[in-house]
């Protein structure tokens, strides 16, 4: 058993990473919606009630929620964490000197959760009270010197447990650099990590190529898919892949190409395992999904970079995946009955589903007829409202971050 860690997707959740939407929502306007990644203006208390009501379904089937801003304000009791999140948080080249020199100040007296809202929530120039200059003077009232991270919402792209570690993801879009830069900061300097046996070991890094948390799919024990597309890069799974076979995480990566499209934007909202061998999948994309092999030469090396890795030719993705699996088959469920519900139902995240344990998924409700598929396949869904929580384009997967799973058991 894992103190923390998960060898697949749908291992026994023991621990989850949320996050409540908070006051970063309340940042979002029509005009600035786009740039902050989100397709809509979502009803705040509505968005809370869904988001509490899905924690609730968690632990009534006995798992473990941690709330990330919790965790964080915890965190930053600590002094060295805090002038670690500050002098991030103000590493913009936008603020200049005299303002950059004020902000420091007033966030280091600031309490660890009045610290946590200003840095998820964010600052707008016209609610500072000094570091007036030219650049407070020359920047609209309205210009956020420290933007929100509305983003906070979906935990899975910023960490992801591959075994025992915890690879701690780049993330490719502006708006959301310094989310991984928090959640690595959690798992650096708050006790539950930093005391565990052993420490939290990581691999990966913000500062890395782009790889995020949405794109990584542990279909079995050893084996690592990763969606290469509009957020994770070819040099992010080069990267990723060197180093989980350096550790002896995985035995075999697929690098599956998906289409840089905000509808596909990660590889969770085209599949997601439901079962040790059941995935629920985009029907218009499944025949022509493929994925390029990759395993290394495990000769034996201290630096990560000499593994050689070798790249087969790209095969369709079920029948790759299952070979890596050393199943016969990967049974495909489709979303929806016809191609246009299908694409509707893959909108609203029909194929983000979070597996709680083998052939038990959480769902949102409004994707009836994914849900019925599923269900006639001998999956029982947990199914969730989520109008207002997926207004960012994420469904439960995406909103969550498995912390432990129990390890499947292999044979």
């Amino acid at each position: 058993m894992f103190t923390h860690g998960a060898d697949s997707e749908v291992g026994t959740l023991k621990t989850v990473m949320l996050h409540r939407p908070g006051p970063e929502l309340k940042r979002l306007t029509p005009r600035n919606n786009d740039r902050l990644l989100f397709d809509g203006i979502p009803w705040i208390s509505r968005a809370q009630e869904e988001h509490d009501a899905f924690a609730e379904a968690l632990r009534n089937r006995g798992v473990e929620v941690l709330y990330l801003t919790e965790l964080l304000t915890e965190t930053l009791a600590s002094e060295d964490a805090r002038n670690h999140a500050i002098t991030t948080a103000l590493s913009g080249l936008h603020l200049g000197d005299t303002l950059r020199t004020y902000l420091a100040t007033a966030l280091r007296e600031s309490s660890p959760a009045e610290l946590t809202e200003l840095l998820t929530a964010g600052i707008r120039n016209d609610e500072v009270r000094g570091g007036h200059g030219l650049v407070t003077s020359l920047l609209p009232s309205d210009e956020f010197l420290i933007d929100p991270l509305p983003n906070l919402l979906f935990t899975r792209d910023s960490s992801v447990w591959i075994k025992d570690r915890v690879a701690i993801t780049s993330l490719a879009m502006p708006a959301r650099a310094r989310e991984t830069q928090l959640t690595e900061l959690i798992y650096n300097e708050h006790p539950r990590f930093r005391d565990a046996p052993g420490g939290t070991r990581k691999i990966h890094g913000w500062h890395h190529e782009h790889v995020e948390g949405g794109d990584v799919l542990l279909l079995a024990p050893g084996v690592i898919a990763v969606g290469v597309g509009e957020r994770t890069t070819p040099a992010g799974v080069e990267r990723l892949s060197r180093q989980v076979f350096h550790a002896g995480l995985a035995h075999t990566v697929l690098a599956v190409p998906i289409a840089q499209e905000r509808a596909t934007m990660h590889l969770d909202t085209v599949c997601t395992m439901v079962d040790v061998d059941k995935i629920v999948m985009y029907p218009n994309v499944a025949d022509s999904l493929q994925a390029f092999t990759v395993t290394a030469n495990h000769a034996e090396t201290d630096n990560f970079a000499d593994l050689q890795l070798h790249v087969s030719e790209a095969a369709p993705f079920l029948v790759a995946a299952a070979k890596a699996m050393e199943i016969d088959t990967l049974h495909q469920i489709d979303t929806g009955l016809d191609p246009v519900t299908a694409e509707r139902e893959q909108w609203d995240d029909g194929n983000n589903t979070l597996a709680i344990a083998p052939r038990v998924a959480v769902a949102y409700v409004r994707n009836d007829e994914t849900n019925a598929r599923l269900e006639e396949s001998g999956i029982e869904v947990i199914a969730i409202e989520g109008s207002e929580v997926g207004s960012g384009r994420g469904g439960p997967r995406c909103m969550s971050c498995p912390i432990t799973r129990e390890p499947l058991k292999v044979g």
